[in-house]
């Protein structure tokens, strides 16, 4: 199976539900698709997007989250719905939002990666937004803007045959 993740005006399809970092050479895991949410008649069992991460604020406060729950937190809330995890801090402001597009929404995407996701038919396409920080690396990802600390990436769609990491050197596939 693929997943798509898209992260800013930027398409990564790759054949793992695990995306990682490296953190001074060794490599950690950063976010985990547990299951995916399918839409699915009403007499069926209820599918929902589960995922599991661990994060920093950009405050540097440990946030980790396993299967859609967190630990007790004074610091921050979680909002789940079927298709979406969202980590907020208290203002209300987004630390981390993974949320699966369904295919209507994916495929109104720009045109660069509707192509890439019909090309490779991956299983999800799974939309990262946040302002977050995995190790030594500053992740900034929003509509139109992906950064790992100072360095953005825009429109650009990547097929790999491996997990997809951030690193110091950008993104690896």
């Amino acid at each position: 199976m693929k997943y798509a993740y898209i992260i800013g005006s930027n398409a990564f399809v790759v054949p793992s539900p695990v995306v990682n970092y490296l953190d001074h050479g060794e490599e950690k895991e950063f976010l985990r698709i547990n299951s995916i949410y399918h839409d699915l008649p009403p007499t069926a069992e209820k599918s929902v997007l589960n995922v599991s991460f661990n994060i920093k604020d950009s405050n540097g406060s440990p946030i980790s989250v396993t299967d859609n729950n967190a630990g007790s937190s004074s610091t921050f809330s979680i909002e789940k719905e079927r298709n979406s995890v969202k980590v907020s801090r208290l203002d209300g402001s987004t630390i981390i939002h993974i949320h699966q597009l369904d295919d209507d929404s994916a495929m109104s995407l720009e045109h660069n990666i509707t192509a890439e996701l019909e090309v490779n038919t991956p299983v999800a396409a799974i939309r990262i937004f946040g302002d977050f920080v995995l190790g030594d690396l500053h992740i900034n990802a929003e509509n139109e803007k992906f950064f790992i600390n100072r360095n953005g990436y825009a429109n650009s769609v990547l097929p790999g045959k491996n997990q997809l990491k951030f690193a110091e050197e950008g993104v690896l596939l």
